[in-house]
């Protein structure tokens, strides 16, 4: 595990090499304008990560409370039925 994870993560070398290579292809020039795209694409990702979680957690909350009154209608359909029956004149 410790080996495929220092493969994965470049050290300050790679770091450096990288950031000379990005230099090389883009220019000075673009490179705030791409950190720019990067940071809006980041953020609405963020976002829309937030809409969906409130959503998930809105209808979780919903679902137990639309359960909880159409039980207590059951259970007031059933006294209501007893009730009449108590009332009903016996033969």
């Amino acid at each position: 595990m410790n080996g495929l994870l220092a493969f994965v993560v470049p050290g300050g070398w790679e770091l450096v090499l990288i950031v000379i290579v990005v230099l090389l292809l883009f220019g000075a020039k673009k490179i705030p304008e791409l950190a720019k795209g990067l940071g809006t694409g980041i953020k609405e990702f963020k976002k829309a990560t937030n809409e969906i979680n409130s959503e998930v957690q809105r209808a979780m909350e919903d679902e137990p409370a639309k359960s909880t009154p159409s039980q207590s209608n059951q259970q007031s359909a059933s006294s209501t039925n007893n009730s009449q029956s108590d009332q009903a004149p016996k033969a």
